[in-house]
């Protein structure tokens, strides 16, 4: 791998554009789908944070970005803020239902339809690279840039710097699959002939109800005996008894010890483009791809793979052995890996983020995904990060939206200067401007102008474009 100032990797990339159409995995339409592909040789964990940060995705080493307002379903880039996660009611059920499994070694009658797997643009364009690249890249030699272009810095690895967003979210009921809207209501003063009767004590739950009888009949017991009370008849407002129970509870409840199965956990490293690294204040497992292996009593039931990046772990897919599919696996490996998430933040506070991939609102069975609260939608055209339950709002109309509601905002990271993205020529590093110097009248100035534009002026200076 070709090395930078300081011993820093480069990543390498050979794109492929993003003009022609292919076949939809969500819609099938057969020439909906658009994307811009490139093929990633290797990949700094940095650069790939910074890349889904705008709105890129990888398959493999094929890393791909959707074009939002002509592709027929757009896929939004959706995170989770891990520490604030709290399950849903369907998220319990999940959890209930591999407990039950483990300590009963009952299998569920009925069989889970299951939340559907990300259609990995299987047909989204070119998914090899030229065979001419492979030797230049394997045996290229770093020139000197700095006497290509006297005034372009010296390259060093740029930390990106992520706000740490704190989106409002709250608990869903899975009523529906494909329902993301959130049910929180804001107190209002009720029109008249509609809501309810602000004179009349506001509804509660039935389980509160029964705990407020049984308290009574303490007191009335105690009082009987001469018994000074110790509880009050009175429970607590729901502040103060609906403490919420961490995910990790959750999963710790739901495998016993005394159990007929027995579900473990191994983490591997796997091939991919990104490069392994270790940090001072990383996580101990260091970043860069792996695989997380789901044994049960000493047999392999399901396999995620996940990229563990500077502020986020991401889920790339999750394949599992369709005898054990009424678990619901692709719903309990989620829960696992926030919960894995929350666990590395303690190591490192600035990782505190679970990527989900793609949140497609116009597939509704692809919904699912806004069910992991809170989380944020990343706006395709200025790359904040907006709450969803404000997105979904305008993706109710529009299958296409601007997140963003300030006019003004856009891209912090836009193409200013392509003359300073870096190409890799025959076995060379060079500014683009030294390579289009070398080449006399080169034609590919729109190309690479359009991949600087969707990296963004950031990662152009940091990212080594292929050329032939």
């Amino acid at each position: 791998m070709l090395k930078m100032a300081g011993n820093k990797s480069y990543t390498i990339v050979e794109y492929f554009g993003g003009d022609s159409g292919y076949r939809c995995g969500y819609c099938k339409n057969d020439e909906g789908n658009f994307s811009h592909g490139m093929w990633s040789h290797t990949m700094t964990v940095q650069d790939y944070q910074d890349l889904i940060d705008r709105g890129w995705r990888r398959s493999g080493k094929y890393v791909y970005k959707p074009n939002m307002n002509k592709t027929c379903c757009p896929q939004y880039t959706i995170r989770c803020h891990a520490p604030k996660f709290q399950p849903s009611k369907s998220h319990k059920k999940v959890l209930k239902k591999m407990s039950k499994f483990i300590s009963k070694g009952e299998l569920p009658k009925e069989q889970d339809s299951g939340e559907p797997m990300d259609a990995v643009c299987d047909e989204a364009g070119p998914r090899e690279p030229s065979k001419a690249c492979h030797s230049e890249v394997k045996c290229a030699a770093i020139t000197d840039i700095q006497k290509e272009l006297p005034e372009c810095p010296a390259i060093t690895e740029v930390q990106k710097e992520v706000a740490d967003a704190t989106p409002t979210g709250s608990e869903t009921s899975k009523k529906d699959p494909a329902s993301v809207a959130d049910e929180r209501t804001t107190a209002t003063a009720p029109k008249p002939g509609m809501g309810a009767d602000p004179g009349r004590p506001l509804c509660r739950k039935a389980k509160d109800l029964r705990k407020e009888r049984r308290l009574q009949k303490e007191q009335i017991r105690q009082n009987a005996e001469g018994v000074s009370s110790i509880v009050s008849p009175t429970p607590p407002s729901p502040a103060q008894t609906s403490q919420s129970k961490p995910l990790e509870d959750f999963i710790n409840e739901s495998l016993p010890d005394n159990s007929s199965h027995c579900l473990e956990f191994r983490r591997f490293l796997c091939d991919s483009p990104l490069e392994t690294e270790h940090s001072p204040d990383g996580p101990e497992e260091g970043y860069g791809s792996f695989h997380q292996q789901y044994w049960l009593d000493e047999r392999i039931v399901a396999v995620g793979v996940i990229d563990i990046l500077p502020t986020c772990v991401s889920s790339v897919y999750l394949y599992y052995d369709p005898e054990f599919s009424s678990l619901s696996l692709g719903s309990y490996s989620a829960l696992r890996e926030i919960a894995f998430t929350v666990q590395l933040q303690k190591q490192s506070p600035k990782l505190s983020y679970y990527y989900l991939g793609f949140y497609i609102h116009s597939c509704p069975k692809m919904r699912y995904k806004g069910q992991y609260r809170p989380s944020d939608l990343l706006c395709p055209e200025t790359y904040a990060w907006v709450p969803i339950e404000q997105c979904v709002l305008q993706l109710e109309t529009s299958r296409y939206a601007r997140f963003n509601q300030d006019p003004d905002a856009g891209d912090p990271r836009v193409l200013k200067d392509v003359s300073r993205a870096l190409v890799l020529y025959r076995r060379a590093v060079m500014p683009y401007a030294a390579y289009s110097r070398k080449r006399k009248g080169s034609s590919d100035e729109t190309e690479v102008q359009q991949y600087a534009g969707l990296v963004g002026q950031d990662c152009a200076e940091r990212i080594l474009l292929y050329r032939a």
